[in-house]
């Protein structure tokens, strides 16, 4: 019985000893959250605070925000207008053959800059040559008969004077003077036709140009009904081209159109990059197209260099007008949202104040400031997106160094000038203390 019983009360004691050993570890685990939470509020106060200075001067995160700035100035905006065209000639020539025959010679190359009255091909001319000589020979005979017929004539006149001879004999004679006079007239004709066929058997350039690709070769026989002419020549100086602006643009060119201006035009490459030629408006069209929604109209150049091309595509930039004394910002000051168009203006306290302004014409780099902004004040653009009116901001003009950088480079420079009258060590090499031996490193 003695064994039963105390075989009974053992695990009664276990158990309470675990308790107590649960209850220690529940002690020390609050124990150490508690130390976990006193070091995070020495921490947080130990933290330097928003708007304060951490050690060497520099602003922590909610300080005066880091902005690049420069000043609105006073200056002259041109006022363009931009339309895209392609080049075209003033004459464009397919040349063809007033005759038929074969080509016994190409006087000319391909490229080749021609003037009026340069030959160009040579067809055979033996034929027309024939032809001539017989219009000749047909011409002399009929001479020969109507001067046979004058006579006849005069001879008719005196015998009918002394009534030897009836008078209807005498005006048979008179039709056939008249008869042979027109067939005298034909043939002399026949001559000139004969004469200008070996004329037109050398084609030569009828404009001043440059002569595109040969589309016959020598030994080719050629009609007057060619399907691709023979050469095509082009007129490059002067030349011009046309382009497109849209309908909203048109009022304020005819204004200066109607008070005489002549506008000068600029042509630019493809991309908008390279400078091709200047010229000046032309003309325009009389009807803007329903379909776009544009009105053409026709630059002229003088193409001396001939940097423009027949069929080449340009930008046109129509000068319009020139705005004197304007103010002019960068285009990156330049903020639109919820308050419309505005831009950050720095204060002299170090603080920005949101304005609003009325914008003009403007390029790829400034714009016009039209109302809202004086030359001379200062205008954020770099650095406005996280910008709100009132902000403080540490201003650093546009194309200055940055501060770190600048302090470095003072920094250096005072180290360069108190290190003046040591002499100048390798690099590595610890510069020597007082006492003879290196510095020590730092």
């Amino acid at each position: 019985m003695n064994d039963i019983h105390g075989r009974g009360e053992a695990p009664a004691a276990t158990t309470e000893t675990e308790a107590n050993t649960r209850r220690a570890l529940l002690r020390k685990v609050a124990l150490a959250v508690a130390a976990l939470l006193v070091l995070a509020l020495v921490a947080w106060a130990l933290t330097p605070k928003a708007g304060t200075k951490a050690p060497g001067g520099r602003f922590t995160a909610g300080g005066p925000m880091p902005v690049v700035g420069t000043a609105a100035r006073s200056g002259d905006m041109p006022v363009t207008l931009i339309g895209l065209g392609a080049v075209t000639p003033i004459a464009t020539v397919t040349v063809q053959s007033q005759i038929s025959g074969q080509i016994v010679k190409v006087l000319f190359k391909e490229g080749q800059a021609v003037k009026p009255g340069d030959p160009l091909f040579q067809i055979d001319p033996r034929p027309y040559q024939v032809a001539l000589e017989q219009a000749q020979g047909a011409l002399a005979r009929d001479k020969a008969l109507l001067a046979n017929a004058h006579t006849d004539l005069e001879r008719y006149q005196t015998l009918l004077a002394q009534d030897s001879i009836a008078e209807q004999t005498l005006a048979t004679q008179k039709s056939l003077v008249v008869q042979d006079e027109g067939t005298v007239k034909a043939d002399q004709a026949a001559v000139d036709a004969a004469k200008l066929n070996l004329v037109y058997a050398h084609i030569v350039s009828p404009i001043s140009g440059r002569a595109g690709l040969q589309q016959v070769n020598l030994g080719n026989y050629i009609t007057p009904s060619e399907p691709n002419g023979l050469v095509v020549i082009a007129q490059l100086k002067p030349i011009t081209a046309m382009f497109s602006l849209p309908e909203d643009q048109i009022p304020p060119l005819l204004v200066q159109l109607h008070a005489g201006k002549t506008l000068p035009v600029t042509a630019w490459d493809r991309t908008h990059t390279n400078k091709l030629a200047t010229g000046v408006l032309q003309s325009i069209d009389s009807t803007i197209d329903p379909t776009t929604g544009t009105l053409k109209m026709k630059a002229s150049f003088a193409n001396e260099e001939e940097t423009l091309f027949p069929q080449q595509f340009v930008n046109i930039e129509l000068l319009l007008n020139t705005l004197q004394g304007v103010v002019l910002v960068p285009q990156s000051a330049i903020q639109r949202g919820a308050p419309g168009t505005y831009v950050y203006v720095v204060n002299q306290d170090e603080t920005v104040s949101l304005r609003k302004v009325t914008l003009g014409p403007g390029n790829a780099n400034d714009i016009v400031v039209q109302q809202g902004l004086r030359a001379g004040e200062t205008v954020v653009t770099d650095g406005a997106d996280k910008l709100k009116d009132g902000a403080k901001v540490s201003l650093r003009r546009a194309g200055a160094p940055p501060a770190a950088a600048a302090a470095a480079a003072a920094s250096e420079s005072s180290a360069s000038k108190g290190q003046g009258q040591h002499r100048r060590l390798p690099a590595g090499q610890a510069a020597p203390t007082d006492h003879g031996g290196p510095a020590p490193a730092q």
